[in-house]
C-alpha cells in the first residue's frame, strides 16, 4: 500500500508558477494573486483563513497543497540589534538567517544552500562542507519567517527593506530556486522589494552571472577579496576555474544589459597580513578602473577554525583612503552581530550547538512546564 501523495508547498511558487498551478486545478488564474497576498503579505499558512475564496476551493487546496515554512529552532538578538534565526529545514538540516537593522533600513541576509562547496578560506560556512541546495520555499521561507516575526506592522514602515543573497552557500549554484525566491521578493503582491534592494552576492560563478542577466536585473555583488589571481587562488579556490579577468568581464556584461546605469558592489574582506597592505589597495584601484563599482571593505570576522586575524581599524582606513583618493566610493562595513556569531563570514559557526541547546530547552520545558 502506497502512502498519500506529497502535498505541493505553495510558499516557494512565484506568480507565474502559482497561476499555472491553479489552472491545473481547473481554477481561474487570479486565484494566484489572492493566495500570494495571503501567504506573503499577511503571513497566513492556513487555507481556512483565506476567506475570499470559496469553501470548496479551500477544501480542494487542503487535499493537494500546503503552506509550510522553516521551523525556527533558535532566535537571538545581538546587543546592537542584529537578529539571527536558526531555521531547521527538511531532513533536519539547519541554516542561519540574519537581519541587520540600520535606522529605517532593515537588511536580511538569506542563505541559499546548506553548507557550501566553495570552501573560501576566510568563511566559516565552507568548513562545514556541503549538504544540499535549499528549495525555493526554503529560501523565501527565511524572508517569510523574518517578516512574520514583526507582524503586525505598518505597511509604510517595513522591518525588511533590503534582502541580500549573502548567507550560507553560493546562490548561483542553486540558480533556479534562488531566482524563484528573488522573484517573490520583488513581486508587488508578495514583498514588493525594489530590484535595487535585492542583491545577489557571488564568489564568481561566471556562467551563472551570464545566465542571471537573461532572467533578472537584481543588484549584483562580487566577493573579490584579492587584487590578483595568485592571492585570490588561495582565498577563493573557485578563482582557479574562473580567474579575475573572466569574473570582471562577466560582471561588465551583466551591467551592460541593464536598462539603466548601475554599479556593481565589490566585497573585499580585509585580513591582517594577507591582503591589507597598501600595495594591495593600489593594485585593486588599478584592477577595477574600467568597472563602475563601489567597494565594500569588510574587516575579517574571526571564527574558531581560522588562523586569520582582523586588521586594525587604522590599517583598514589607510586601505580605504587609497581607494577614495583613486576616485572610488569605498566604505568600511561596520561589524554587526559578532556577539551572536551573526557577522559576515561567521554563519553556521555554532548552528549545530545552538540547535542542540534549543532542543535541550524544549525538553526541559516539557518536563517542567
Amino acid at each position: 500500500m502506497t502512502g498519500a501523495a506529497e502535498k505541493i508547498n505553495l510558499l516557494g511558487m512565484p506568480k507565474e508558477k502559482l497561476e499555472a498551478f491553479f489552472e491545473s486545478l481547473g481554477e481561474k488564474r487570479f486565484r494566484a494573486q489572492q493566495v500570494l497576498q495571503w501567504i506573503h503579505q499577511w503571513g497566513v499558512d492556513d487555507f481556512d483563513q483565506m476567506t475570499n475564496m470559496s469553501k470548496a476551493l479551500r477544501e480542494k487546496l487542503k487535499l493537494v497543497a500546503e503552506v509550510r515554512g522553516p521551523e525556527v529552532v533558535f532566535d537571538e538578538t545581538s546587543k546592537d540589534g542584529t537578529r539571527k534565526w536558526v531555521m531547521r529545514m527538511d531532513n533536519g538540516n539547519s541554516v542561519e538567517t540574519v537581519l541587520i537593522p540600520d535606522g529605517e533600513r532593515g537588511t536580511l541576509c538569506v542563505s541559499s544552500q546548506i553548507g557550501c562547496t566553495l570552501d573560501c578560506t576566510f568563511c566559516s560556512t565552507g568548513k562545514r562542507g556541503f549538504n544540499r541546495n535549499l528549495t525555493a520555499a526554503e529560501v523565501i521561507g527565511q524572508v517569510w519567517v523574518a517578516r512574520k516575526a514583526f507582524m503586525p506592522f505598518d505597511i509604510n514602515d517595513r522591518p525588511i527593506t533590503n534582502v541580500v543573497m549573502m548567507g550560507m552557500g553560493e546562490p548561483l549554484l542553486n540558480f533556479d530556486n534562488v531566482v524563484d525566491a528573488m522573484n517573490l521578493m520583488m513581486e508587488d503582491l508578495a514583498y514588493g522589494i525594489s530590484k535595487r534592494r535585492v542583491t545577489l552576492s557571488t564568489s564568481g560563478v561566471v556562467p551563472g552571472i551570464d545566465k542571471l542577466a537573461e532572467v533578472t536585473d537584481v543588484s549584483l555583488a562580487i566577493s573579490l577579496h584579492a587584487p590578483n589571481d595568485e592571492l585570490r587562488n588561495k582565498l577563493v579556490p573557485l578563482n582557479k576555474k574562473y580567474p579575475i579577468a573572466e569574473l570582471l568581464a562577466a560582471t561588465k556584461r551583466y551591467f551592460a544589459r541593464l536598462p539603466e546605469k548601475r554599479k556593481a558592489t565589490i566585497e573585499y574582506t580585509v585580513i591582517e597580513g594577507v591582503n591589507d597592505q597598501l600595495e594591495h589597495a593600489h593594485e585593486l584601484a588599478v584592477l577595477l578602473r574600467d568597472l563602475p563599482c563601489k567597494i565594500n571593505l569588510i574587516p575579517f570576522n574571526p571564527f574558531p577554525e581560522s588562523d586569520f586575524k582582523r586588521p586594525s581599524m587604522n590599517a583598514t582606513r589607510r586601505f580605504q583612503t587609497v581607494l577614495n583618493e583613486a576616485g572610488y566610493v569605498a566604505t568600511i562595513r561596520t561589524t554587526r552581530g559578532d556577539d551572536i556569531d551573526a557577522a559576515c563570514g561567521q554563519l553556521v559557526g555554532r548552528v549545530d550547538d545552538r540547535t542542540r541547546r534549543s532542543q535541550r530547552y524544549i525538553a526541559v520545558q516539557q518536563v517542567n512546564p
